[in-house]
């Protein structure tokens, strides 16, 4: 029910001249008109202007309209961190329509149910990922227009389309008339969690949210018209921590990178005078620990946010070493990516190394864009004292919070009840107001940035014929963070079956990366009623409970 009028609002009403809803599209037809010829996009030899960016943008659009997409259909994008991706983040919401990014790890099986799941009505695919893509698409029944990226950069692939990206967007119109939303609270973009409860969860943002969350990062990050912005991070992963769009919202650089490679990476921070870039904290171990051929230290400074498991002080002391500064963010795909951020204190400048980590390593404070944070009693609903040490479940509140799961009401009321975004994590509140992660209250597994579900992996092993029990549970990895660690209990009887069978069977059955590195086989322990202790299994493999 809306309030009722007060003196300052009798007589008056929001129109076209006051009132406009947000969206992340402005961002791109603003930076078009302020910098037409600054350069907007590197990719290997291409260079694209923002009025060249704005313009293909507009093609990709009008011939999207052209096939018959419209208000509410999705278009689905496979492809890495490439001008094109890019393109569609604009492209796919000035039609009204939804962009759905998938992940580029993810197996055929998946990738079918998320094209299936989202009603994908056109597929933009690069083509070192269509023997993945055909197979997901041979498991349609209504196939969807695909439209093969054919970047020069691939290292292999067919073109498994009607058309390639190129030539479809050429009989587009450079002058498309787009219009914004009506109405800020339309979907922008479908993004499938990593599947940490079995089948992927649709996660719908609105275009309200990813404004917020666009102009959220660049303050948090100081990104701005002189910054050049390395995509080291999945455009696919919550659309890039919607840097996407804020880094065209400021008129920055978008250097792009097909593989996160430091052997590419260096030659690229130091080619392009890369100022801001973010990752997985696997990214920042792959940069110190790269051969001293290609490793190099740069004097210019670089910002690097990282999110995920919280970096230990050797990272941190080896990252500054080569010249970075390290920011720890925090967020999940039904926040849209970061929502706090470990805000650095002047005084934390003078610490040794190891007490300053240990302040850097929390998840800190809100974003300005997001409205509230708290530690709680998932049972009373009530804040936790801020002491340090109360245990609570962190919850999350504002316009950066997704609309909901698609065709899922209760995982939906579940995940939003008492008005808060329920994370799942479980932390406390200093008397500071920072707040720090101390343990997940479900069995996610986080290798390299990506959510890995224990369910499904233990539901493949239990489909090998010589497996009796299967528990999955993380381990600690030097590289990784987290992998999986498999514990077996063997049939009776079962034939001779060892650790590299084991890891062999579940590469035939699973991405790669949600594979275990781990096997270890014997009985399993349990509770009175049967119950596998999944906590006994932790300390057994270094894990805290």
């Amino acid at each position: 029910m809306n309030e009722p009028a007060t003196s300052f609002d009798i007589g008056l009403e929001k129109g076209e001249a006051n009132y406009k809803a947000l969206s992340p599209l402005s961002f791109l037809k603003r930076s078009a008109h302020v910098y037409p010829d600054k350069v907007a996009v590197i990719h290997g030899d291409r260079r694209y202007t923002y009025a060249e960016f704005y313009a293909r943008c507009r093609r990709l659009a009008s011939a999207l309209a052209v096939r018959g997409i419209g208000e509410g259909d999705t278009v689905s994008v496979m492809a890495p961190n490439i001008p094109e991706m890019l393109e569609c983040h604009f492209a796919v919401p000035m039609l009204g329509a939804v962009l759905n990014a998938i992940n580029i790890r993810l197996d055929a099986p998946t990738v079918g149910f998320i094209l299936e799941h989202g009603e994908a009505r056109a597929v933009i695919t690069d083509r070192q990922f269509s023997p993945v893509m055909a197979e997901a698409l041979a498991g349609l029944v209504k196939k969807p227009l695909t439209i093969d990226i054919d970047d020069v950069l691939a290292p292999s692939g067919e073109l498994i389309g009607e058309t390639d990206y190129e030539s479809f967007i050429a009989a587009g119109d450079p002058d498309f008339a787009w219009e914004s939303p009506d109405d800020e609270w339309r979907t922008i973009a479908l993004n499938y969690t990593s599947g940490t409860t079995g089948s992927p969860k649709g996660v719908l943002y609105h275009h309200r949210g990813a404004y917020l969350n666009a102009i959220g990062n660049a303050m948090t990050m100081g990104v701005d018209a002189r910054s050049r912005y390395l995509w080291t991070l999945p455009m696919f992963h919550c659309n890039g921590w919607t840097f996407t769009w804020g880094v065209t919202a400021v008129g920055g650089t978008h250097v792009c990178l097909r593989d996160v490679d430091p052997a590419k990476i260096f030659p690229l921070i130091e080619e392009h005078k890369v100022t801001h870039m973010c990752g997985a904290p696997v990214v920042l171990t792959a940069l110190i620990h790269a051969p001293d051929g290609i490793k190099r230290r740069f004097d210019h400074g670089i910002d690097i946010a990282t999110g995920g498991a919280a970096p230990p002080s050797a990272v941190i002391a080896g990252m500054e070493e080569l010249g970075f500064r390290v920011t720890h963010l925090y967020g999940m795909t039904e926040c849209m990516g970061p929502s706090t951020v470990c805000v650095w204190q002047p005084e934390w400048e003078t610490l040794p190394l190891d007490e300053r980590s240990v302040l850097m390593a929390r998840q800190g404070v809100n974003y300005m864009t997001l409205e509230d944070q708290a530690i709680i009693d998932p049972e009373t609903m009530q804040a936790v004292p801020a002491d340090g040490e109360t245990m609570g479940e962190l919850m999350l509140k504002g316009n950066t919070v997704m609309k909901g799961y698609l065709k899922n009401e209760e995982a939906t009321e579940a995940a939003l009840r008492g008005d808060w975004l329920h994370t799942g994590d479980l932390g406390v509140m200093h008397p500071n107001g920072y707040i720090e992660i101390k343990d997940r209250s479900k069995d996610i597994i986080i290798s390299g940035g990506e959510n890995i579900s224990s369910l499904e992996v233990e539901e493949a092993l239990y489909k090998h014929p010589d497996i009796m029990e299967a528990a999955v549970v993380a381990a600690p990895h030097e590289r990784w963070g987290e992998t999986p660690c498999a514990f077996i209990a063997l049939k009776p009887g079962a034939s001779a079956v060892n650790e590299s069978d084991i890891i062999a069977y579940c590469r035939e059955n699973l991405a790669h990366f949600k594979c275990p590195t781990l096997v270890r086989f014997g009985d399993l322990p349990k509770t009175s009623t049967g119950k596998i202790q999944k906590f006994v299994l932790r300390e057994q493999v270094g894990q805290t409970t």
